[in-house]
């Protein structure tokens, strides 16, 4: 009896040892499968835009004119400050890296004060991704310039990133959103749920896909971004213990510019574009100038 239980148990060992090697080879596979799948930055090849500034996303679109409001709040020392984000799809262009990319102007207030005004470069390659290819932030405080964090492609080791996926689906892998260590931009995006019913202050939307945004400086912090098909970002929310403002904003307005005050947001980001040469002499100063947009919308 004592050596049939040996063995029996002799057997049990071998298989216990074989498991524990396939158990491990799998993770090794399933690890190295994640590392290729995760890339700290994307493969941005300029060779795959045909109409780039052409951006009809059905999650990610940008008409040239279009103005969206955002409002709600953000946590700051404990108390809820009323929040108000506005942004304008201009009918200017950038090119960058030979990529011919839409103007977003955009300003941020918090209590009614403006606290940060942008530049933000986008361009749709021919399979229908949005790509991020860099931003231009002027931040204030109490009303006096603090600081300009910029990432362009190509400069300071910056890399373009994807601002909408063509096809999001769950269980993909997440993907950079841009790469700028020079300025410690190193968001990410993964799709986190589809399919949601969405109220906001502007209607109620079906079908809503919500994109979790997270960056290596903040741990246990993500950003859920709500984007409805045919309008783009609706709703902002947030999750984790590590989330310090902890905004929330919902879109309460969206209209077209008439072309009166479509001119005067092309001068607001012209004007912005004039103190980024002053200020930004290294990033943003060995970029090409802001132009109109081609009639043939190009590349």
């Amino acid at each position: 009896m004592i050596s049939v239980w040996r063995g029996l148990g002799q057997g049990v060992s071998a298989l216990l040892v074989v498991g524990a090697c396939l158990l491990v080879s799998g993770s090794a596979v399933m690890a190295q499968k994640a590392a290729t799948a995760e890339k700290e930055y994307e493969n941005f090849d300029p060779k795959t835009f045909e109409r780039p500034t052409n951006i009809d996303n059905p999650w990610f679109p940008l008409k040239p004119g279009t103005r969206f409001v955002h409002k709600g709040f953000t946590t700051e020392g404990g108390k809820r400050v009323p929040h108000r984000l506005v942004t304008v799809v201009t009918d200017l262009t950038k090119v960058i890296d030979g990529v011919r990319s839409v103007v977003l102007w955009v300003e941020d207030y918090r209590a009614g004060q403006l606290m940060e005004a942008e530049l933000a470069f986008y361009a749709q390659d021919k399979d229908g991704t949005v790509w991020a290819l860099g931003e231009y932030p002027e931040e204030y405080e109490r009303g006096k310039f603090s600081k300009a964090p910029a990432w362009i492609h190509g400069l300071q080791d910056a890399r373009a990133g994807i601002a909408m996926p063509t096809n999001p689906r769950l269980g993909t892998p997440s993907y950079s959103q841009g790469w700028g260590p020079a300025v410690g931009w190193t968001d990410r995006g993964k799709v986190d749920q589809m399919g949601l019913k969405v109220c906001v202050p502007v209607r109620c939307y079906e079908d809503v896909l919500v994109v979790a945004e997270s960056s290596k400086s903040e741990p246990d912090a993500e950003q859920l971004k709500h984007y409805a098909r045919g309008v783009g970002k609706v709703k902002v929310g947030w999750r984790g213990q590590g989330e310090k403002l902890q905004e929330v904003l919902e879109l309460a307005e969206v209209s077209q510019l008439d072309p009166p005050a479509l001119a005067k947001a092309r001068a607001g980001a012209l004007k912005l574009e004039k103190s980024a040469l002053k200020i930004s002499k290294d990033v943003y100063g060995r970029t090409a100038p802001i132009e109109p947009m081609p009639a043939t919308a190009a590349r």
